[in-house]
């Protein structure tokens, strides 16, 4: 766990990604039709990650990639990636690439990352900056938790450059420039 303070990394952890069992667990009680609360080796199942990592890492159970990194998004993101709504996908996108990378370590998700901030990171920006409040909700629905973070940053700073532009004078004298030295030969 990254950080236990911090509930974003808490409910990030509570994403769901698609696992297999590697052998039969017992009194797991994952499904509420399954009565005898025994799983099969060779289920699928879907759990939040801090349950399927510890299970991968006791190797119970074996990760494969969550569909919000399938091959439909990643087609997306390479052709338009500041217009892709990564939200409806997966809330906490980045940070479960991040987990999911260590976990599985398909390198392809690592690069796939970094093309998509890189790409929505410049759109974040200029819209935070010029962007009018109307503007506001319907592309703030594409963003995901780590996007709506940076452009209420970036809403804040402009707003706070603004108050002190418009503000009193830039340049202030110092009060040890305003004092005269005695003449030496005094």
């Amino acid at each position: 766990m990254a950080n236990y303070y911090d509930i974003d990394d808490i409910l990030a952890g509570e994403e769901l990604v698609p696992a297999v069992f590697l052998e039969a667990v017992n009194e797991v009680g994952l499904l509420s039709s399954n009565y005898t609360n025994r799983v099969e080796p060779r289920s699928k199942v879907e759990l939040p990650l801090w349950l399927a990592s510890e299970l991968h890492e006791r190797k119970a159970a074996s990760i494969t990639i969550p569909p919000c990194f399938n091959k439909k998004t990643r087609e997306e993101i390479g052709a338009d990636g500041a217009h892709v709504d990564l939200r409806s996908r997966c809330s906490y996108f980045y940070e479960l690439g991040l987990k999911i990378v260590q976990l599985i370590g398909d390198k392809t998700i690592g690069s796939l990352l970094l093309v998509a901030f890189q790409t929505r990171y410049k759109e974040v920006l200029i819209k935070a900056h010029t962007s009018a409040s109307a503007l506001g909700p319907k592309f703030l629905s594409l963003l995901t938790k780590e996007e709506t973070k940076l452009y209420d940053a970036a809403t804040s700073s402009t707003a706070a450059f603004k108050t002190w532009r418009m503000g009193g004078s830039r340049m202030q004298q110092a009060s040890v420039l305003g004092r005269k030295r005695k003449p030496i030969g005094e």
